[in-house]
């Protein structure tokens, strides 16, 4: 998939964001629930895509001064979708995993349908962000990636739609 403008980061976002829900909601307890093998249940899943998208919207709320002296410009262009996504996966394969903040709890079934709402919430509301920044200002600044160091606020959003894949690719092989 190739993502370069703002339109065509919200489609993206938009469209990965409700392919994830849809396939949450139709899951049943005990798929939504289980843990296999110690490893995240697809509610954890959903709950640490919220988690990480979260702080994105303050982020991209601050004034540009303000995201500057907190996190400095960029000294690079922004790197494109293929390879952003590239350097994730490889960050993964090098043991590269959640932590602290972003580590879920356990989730039961009855927090599913309140928390795919949040979900959709959480971009809604990132989008209406998304759409006041300039194109340039999206590979002038910075912020901070627990995994990929500082990247800028446009691959920040292209991690943002790749994320959500990849849990959405990680929840439907567990489901099989």
């Amino acid at each position: 998939m190739s993502v370069c403008n703002i339109n065509e980061i919200i489609d993206a976002l938009n469209k990965n964001v409700n392919a994830f829900n849809q396939f949450i909601l139709s899951l049943n307890k005990e798929q939504f629930e289980n843990t296999n093998d110690g490893k995240w249940s697809a509610g954890q899943n959903l709950y640490h895509l919220i988690l990480a998208i979260k702080p994105m919207q303050p982020a991209f709320g601050l004034p540009k001064f303000l995201l500057e002296t907190l996190f400095g410009k960029a000294n690079r262009p922004s790197r494109s979708y293929e390879v952003l996504v590239e350097k994730y996966r490889l960050k993964l394969l090098s043991g590269g995993k959640a932590s602290g903040r972003f580590i879920p709890k356990v989730i039961l079934f009855n927090k599913k349908d309140f928390l795919v709402k949040k979900y959709n919430s959480q971009k809604e509301n990132l989008i209406k962000k998304i759409k006041k920044q300039r194109e340039a200002d999206l590979d002038n600044y910075i912020l901070p990636h627990p995994l990929l160091g500082k990247i800028t606020l446009r691959e920040m959003l292209f991690f943002t739609i790749y994320h959500n894949e990849h849990h959405l690719q990680i929840v439907r092989m567990r489901k099989n």
